[in-house]
């Protein structure tokens, strides 16, 4: 009878050898399933990190809200109510008790007012200082003023300017008042997040957020010394005079004008114009800026062609002068093309207005103009502009 052993082992091993490429060819399969978690988890990360950006976002303008509401305030009309007697004819002679009544009323009774909120305002300082758009308070005789936790004062106008629609308030009280962090427009760039604070329609703190639409705006008939921020933030009547904040919560402009062109486009005034502005209102209730007693227009090409003027560009042409004032006292003629001054290359109309309203007043200045075809310098001393 022929052996069995060796037919066993074989089997043995072709069972084996069937076993082990059954394992080779599946392992990829069985490795993959393994690691598939990991894989995908990437992924899972990468969405992980959408969602805490976004919540970092999210906090920041929770924790700015916080940070500046205590600093914004409401800017409101006072009226006083009269109410009507009917102790006597008005067409008639007053009986002496109804003197006497209506000095009591006067006098001694609890006198009753209407409130209605017309802006909002940023605290500048722990002394009392508020800071808002003159157009709120313009034609106000009596200003209550009302802090984010319900406290009111009555607010007195200790300065305001016109060319740049700003005033300053002045409350008393012995409240230490919270005071705000400016940041620097300057900083800002186009589609960087800001956020609004005011009482727009009367509702008071609210919050609404955007981006940075543009930088230097001008040229919208809003004042007469215009370099706006322009934001999609939404910004309604109540809103003028609040701040405009940045992600870090500083105070980066003033909310003051709405665009009549549509929703979605409003300007506020940099910060930067808004302290300088504030404080010498506060210093001396006035602003004082450099004046030359000119009119002037921009120099297009077929103008700088009529004059001759071969540097494209540069200058501003001088269409009026006034009597007894600087530019005239200094020799400048109606028809001259500044292109300098005290140094400086004209290069835009706003340019040159802001570089006279800079100067000291009292300075003399050099003025390069051209007339007839030739340059020329004048040197003239700089007046005094009234706020």
């Amino acid at each position: 009878m022929p052996d069995s052993k060796p037919a066993s082992r074989f089997r043995t091993l072709a069972w084996g050898c069937l076993i082990l490429a059954f394992a080779f060819i599946n392992a990829e399969f069985f490795l993959d399933s393994y690691t598939a978690p990991i894989k995908t988890s990437p992924g899972s990360l990468e969405r992980s990190q959408e969602y805490k950006n976004l919540m970092d976002l999210q906090n920041a303008f929770i924790r700015n809200a916080k940070k500046i509401k205590p600093s914004v305030v409401s800017v409101n009309k006072v009226k006083e109510l009269v109410g009507k007697s009917s102790w006597y004819d008005p067409h008639t002679p007053k009986p002496w008790y109804a003197v006497v009544r209506n000095w009591f009323n006067q006098n001694l009774t609890g006198k009753k007012y209407s409130v209605e909120n017309v802006g909002s305002g940023i605290i500048l300082g722990s002394n009392g200082h508020i800071l808002t758009n003159y157009h709120v308070v313009e034609k106000l005789d009596r200003i209550l003023i009302k802090l984010s936790d319900g406290k009111e004062y009555f607010a007195k106008v200790l300065g305001h300017d016109t060319y740049t629609d700003l005033a300053v308030l002045k409350i008393s009280t012995l409240r230490r008042l919270p005071e705000p962090e400016f940041g620097q427009s300057t900083a800002l760039d186009v589609g960087e997040w800001v956020m609004a604070i005011g009482n727009p329609y009367g509702l008071e703190g609210t919050v609404t957020v955007g981006v940075v639409s543009g930088t230097g705006r001008t040229d919208l008939g809003f004042s007469h010394f215009e370099n706006f921020i322009q934001t999609d933030a939404s910004i309604n009547p109540g809103n003028s005079g609040g701040p405009l904040i940045n992600l870090d919560g500083q105070i980066v402009g003033i909310n003051t004008a709405v665009a009549a062109i549509g929703s979605g486009v409003s300007f506020a005034i940099p910060v930067e114009m808004a302290l300088e502005v504030g404080d010498q209102l506060i210093r001396n209730g006035s602003v004082e800026r450099g004046w030359l007693g000119i009119g002037i227009q921009g120099l297009t090409p077929e103008l700088a062609d009529t004059f001759r003027l071969k540097t494209p560009g540069v200058g501003v042409l001088v269409n009026s002068i006034e009597n007894e004032t600087p530019a005239q006292s200094g020799g400048m003629l109606r028809g001259d093309i500044i292109i300098q001054f005290d140094g400086k290359t004209i290069s835009s109309l706003k340019y040159f207005q802001k570089l006279v309203a800079d100067t000291t007043i009292g300075k003399v200045v050099p003025v390069k103009i051209f007339r007839d075809g030739k340059e020329k310098v004048l040197s003239i001393k700089v007046g005094k502009m009234n706020s």
